[in-house]
């Protein structure tokens, strides 16, 4: 029975066609997106690994080595049943820093453009030989139902079918993601169609060849020979071989690798695949002896290989026949494509790439998209043509055993990513290079007829096909013995101790905390606008930022190292990792090292250790655990705390830290001290540079309130810290130093006050009597020279009562007296008072007042009290001033400080008497003029709302004349969320 050549190319297009419609829908969203990331369509997808194998492969070995067909699955099941300490270490590598192939897994681990290099060279020699078998399979079952169909017509046709689906789902212009869900259900259809087609063929021979099982068991006991039963020579040596490449076929093998970690939709459906690809697999074997043993009841004489056609064509099937061949051509486009892919990104980035970075390119995606598209075709173009030279004359045992044993010698440095540290770049590029010499001499060149190397030796023999294992074994041999050696005996680079940290599993790396030369996240953008153009190095920072959940502008030291990290990763799947490296290297480079060494990134260690929490256990759980309390206990304690490295940059900032500054630690653990609003930045930046360990009672205004603060410093530095830093603590002694100016005034006013009343009680009584004498002196005669000596006497009778009147206020003024009244105040509107009740008397009314102080200028006080402040204050001025001057009254916000200056345009005050005018009873006028109690009074008002006063002397430098008194007090500023009221409790 056969199929028109037009029949069955149209079969062929329709079926593919079908695929392409599958990957098409799913890429435009029609399909739910939990469905293509479901763990069975990746455990399906997975199945890509069979290839032709499945379908013809495995009952032409099993024609030849009974059971031992089994070894091609068995290796990759056990690889699977060990995926949490072999697949799973990898896939988390891969996820974290974008690693799409093993090329670019070795070029990140072992530090090394060669080494990524070396490995997509010999993926790409051996993975010809693996193209061609499935080129060979889908052209010769053609030809089994076409005879008069051209081979060379249907190999080129399938090429090109296999190129356009690559281009089409495999190489679009998303960078920012690696997954191709349409290219993932597409594949798992193939292996969907692939399973059902085989289990389907088996049924019908089971039931319409041999009746049964019974009819089997009747036929396998008539034909009991070795030729007509399966059978497994256990000292063939052929079926470890396969068992060991089919093992590491999981690590190695470009599709593979692709499939598995590239496109894994989660950890989640890893865990699921790692016993549903064994069970699928074993679906997939179940038919194969079935098949084989059909065949030979049928006599059919297409050769093992093809007994699935050979057997359904004898049924007299033309659909079970059709359904075969879909089947094979499944297998086969679903490897090629998934093959292609893969190995054109390697190619890309590790050939490609190094050669030619894209530079002044408008887009830099498409041009990689065009890149890959083209290695897509190059790549199948090599396949097409070495199957046309050599690979059309071997056997598909031969081919697949070629390809295998090729990508075994990548195994070792697979296994040394995560499980051997001391692995370095030497031994292994070493150690595959003669391993691949091996290979090249004994299997490649010998099997496909090229050269015979013992041949050349003076030995012509012909190839043993059966003895491909032992050279198998020693180029392997060759290569872990010479790997092993001169990592040993080289020793790893810091860069290679490094990525072997970051590659180990359950290690952590500690990478430098060093200031880079970019300053800024738009820094990062200027940088790598050099090597990528603004437009993608824009796209590229501002994608980085998007997944560190960053502000737009980031600028802390941590965060954009941190950022860094970041974009290196993001290009390494763009360009390759040791591209992505250099490039990151190149142009977002760090400061040069001021000494010796930089400190490690404690903060990046703390991060890593609170993912590792529930994976700690043992020793280093108790560990972390007691971490966890020595920090926590920073964390709470009642003291402000804050440690700093030797560079600046803020490493802890406690609970109680945040409560006093007002400031989170998540916006400045990271950042430089100078990054600090001013006042904290100017405390703390130079507490921390100066030699000083403690500082006592440093004053500090914090919104609007005085502050009193003691800093205590400690250095870290040790020999169980080299890094060196400080920590600081910031001791708020603010309630106790209003409580000793409680004490204080408590003192001062027992004091003054027996002084007031032994004054009252000594001056006041005579000072009476002596006012009582003149008025009944002014009631006893109408002399007018008497009567002016007595009111004379009572005039100077009530100076003297003034006098004791201030004297008593001033020893009632005193810090805090009023603290429960203070409120805000309006300086404008109190300068404006003070100047109206001046206005009242009858001096100086030839003197201008200017009001200059803003309407918003507030602070937290007593309004009278302040009153009387500006009221001395400008009465000094005025008396000061000559007639037609101007007293100026100006304010202005600095800070949390207001600034109130009074100028006038007088005579001045003598430097030598500047430092005693706020002395009780010191004046500068003339006799009777004054008390020398005003300045004293307003001296003690302003130290009761905790400013300070400064008397500048002469005010204009040029004249030498006027004075200016300058007040500075805590503004007013009003915290969110509280009113007046809540104001007004105090400070």
């Amino acid at each position: 029975m056969s199929f028109s050549a037009t029949g069955l190319l149209f079969a062929s297009l329709l079926y593919l066609m079908l695929l392409f419609g599958v990957a098409w829908i799913t890429e435009r969203g029609s399909i739910p997106r939990h469905w293509v990331r479901h763990p069975l369509v990746y455990t399906l997808s997975l199945g890509v690994y069979a290839g032709i194998w499945a379908v013809y492969a495995a009952v032409g070995v099993a024609a030849e080595s009974g059971y031992g067909f089994l070894a091609y699955y068995l290796g990759i099941s056990g690889a699977f049943l060990l995926a949490p300490v072999l697949l799973s270490p990898i896939l988390r590598i891969g996820r974290a820093y974008q690693l799409t192939s093993l090329a670019d897994l070795f070029a990140y681990r072992y530090r090394s453009q060669w080494a990524g290099t070396l490995v997509t060279l010999c993926s790409g020699g051996a993975i010809l030989s693996l193209l061609s078998m499935q080129i060979q399979a889908v052209t010769t079952s053609a030809s089994i139902l076409a005879p008069d169909t051209s081979p060379n017509l249907i190999s080129v046709m399938f090429s090109l079918t296999v190129v356009l689906f690559a281009m089409l789902f495999g190489a679009r212009r998303d960078h920012h993601s690696q997954n191709h869900q349409g290219l993932v259900l597409a594949i798992a259809f193939d292996s969907l169609v692939k399973l059902v087609a085989l289990l389907v063929l088996g049924g019908v021979i089971l039931f319409g060849v041999f009746g049964g099982m019974e009819g089997l068991d009747s036929w396998l006991a008539k034909n009991n020979t070795p030729a007509r039963t399966m059978t497994l020579n256990i000292d063939d040596g052929s079926w470890r071989a396969l068992m060991l490449m089919s093992f590491a076929a999981a690590l190695v093998l470009p599709h593979m690798y692709h499939m598995i970690f590239a496109e894994n939709p989660s950890p989640k459906a890893l865990a699921k695949a790692s016993w549903g690809l064994p069970l699928y697999l074993l679906l997939l074997s179940i038919p194969v002896p079935l098949i084989l043993w059909g065949g030979q009841e049928l006599g059919v004489t297409t050769g093992a290989n093809f007994y699935s056609l050979g057997t359904a064509q004898a049924l007299g099937s033309p659909a079970l026949t059709l359904l075969m061949y879909i089947a094979g051509l499944s297998a086969a486009s679903g490897l090629m494509i998934v093959s292609t892919l893969a190995l054109a990104g390697m190619v890309l980035n590790h050939v490609v790439l190094p050669l030619k970075t894209p530079r002044e390119q408008g887009d830099i995606y498409r041009w990689l998209q065009w890149i890959k598209r083209l290695l897509i075709a190059v790549i199948i173009f090599l396949a097409l043509l070495f199957h046309e030279t050599v690979g059309s004359n071997l056997d598909l045992s031969i081919l697949g055993a070629i390809s295998l044993s090729g990508m075994l010698h990548l195994l070792p440095g697979a296994l040394g990513v995560i499980y051997w540290p001391e692995g370095n770049r030497r031994g292994l590029i070493a150690g595959l290079i003669i391993g691949l010499g091996i290979w090249i001499a004994t299997i490649v060149l010998p099997f496909s007829h090229t050269i015979n190397l013992l041949e050349i030796l003076g030995a012509p023999l012909v190839p043993d096909y059966s003895n491909w294992h032992i050279f198998t074994f020693a180029g392997l041999t060759a290569n872990v013995m010479t790997f092993a050696l001169i990592s040993i005996v080289s020793g790893t680079t810091n860069e290679e101790a490094s990525a072997a940290q970051a590659c180990s599993l359950g290690a952590l790396s500690r990478p430098q905390r060093r200031e880079l030369l970019a300053a800024s996240s738009n820094e990062f953008v200027k940088h790598l606008s050099e090597p990528l153009g603004y437009g993608v190095a824009r796209r590229e920072v501002d994608r980085a930022l998007t997944q560190l959940k960053l502000p737009n502008v980031e600028y802390r030291p941590y965060q954009l190292r941190r950022l860094r990290d970041q974009v290196e990763i993001n290009l390494s799947g763009l360009l390759g990792p040791s591209v992505a490296r250099d490039m990151v290297k190149r142009h977002l480079g760090f400061k040069p090292l001021a000494r010796g060494g930089a400190a490690q990134d404690i903060r990046y260690v703390e991060r890593a250790l609170g993912d590792y929490q529930n994976r700690l256990t043992g020793l280093a759980g108790e560990l972390d655990n007691l971490r966890r309390h020595y920090r926590q206990t920073l964390q709470n304690l009642p003291i402000p705390a804050c440690s700093v490295g030797e560079d600046g940059e803020i490493l802890m900032w406690n609970n109680t830290m945040e409560a006093l500054t007002g400031i989170t630690a998540d916006d400045v653990v990271g950042a430089r001290l100078m990054a600090l609003p001013e006042h904290w930045h100017l405390l703390l930046d130079d507490f921390n540079r100066g030699e000083e360990l403690h500082r006592y009672k440093h004053r500090l205004d914090l919104r609007g309130k005085p502050h009193w603060l003691n800093l205590h410093k400690a250095a870290l530095s040790g020999p169980d810290h080299p890094e060196g830093g400080s920590i600081i603590l910031v001791e708020d002694q603010t309630e106790t130093r209003l409580l000793e100016d409680e004490l204080m005034h408590s003192e001062r006013l027992a004091s003054v006050g027996r002084l007031a009343a032994g004054v009252a009680h000594e001056i006041g009584n005579p000072v009476t009597g002596i006012s009582s004498l003149a008025q009944n002196l002014k009631l006893e005669t109408d002399n007018p020279d008497i009567l002016d000596t007595a009111d004379q006497i009572q005039q100077q009778t009530r100076r003297i009562s003034t006098i004791l009147q201030s004297l008593m206020n001033f020893a009632r003024t005193g810090n805090h007296a009023h603290a429960n009244r203070y409120e805000p105040v309006d300086i404008r509107r109190c300068v404006e008072e003070s100047i109206n009740l001046l206005s009242l008397s009858n001096k100086g009314h030839g003197i201008r007042f200017i009001n200059d102080c803003p309407p918003e200028l507030q602070i937290l006080g007593d309004e009278q009290r302040l009153v009387q402040v500006f009221i001395n204050l400008l009465a000094n001025a005025r008396d000061a001033s000559p007639e037609g001057s101007t007293i100026q009254i100006s304010g202005n916000g600095d800070g949390y400080s207001a600034i109130i200056e009074v100028t006038d345009e007088g005579s001045g005050i003598p430097e030598e008497q500047l430092d005693h005018i706020f002395e009780p009873f010191y004046t500068t006028k003339a006799p009777n003029k004054g008390t020398g109690l005003g300045l004293s009074l307003v001296y003690s008002i302003i130290e009761e709302h905790y400013g300070n006063i400064q008397v500048e002397s002469p005010a204009n430098a040029e004249t030498g004349a006027g004075t200016r008194v300058r007040l500075r007090l805590p503004a007013y500023q009003a915290e969110p969320g509280t009113d007046t009221i809540s104001q007004n409790q105090g400070l």
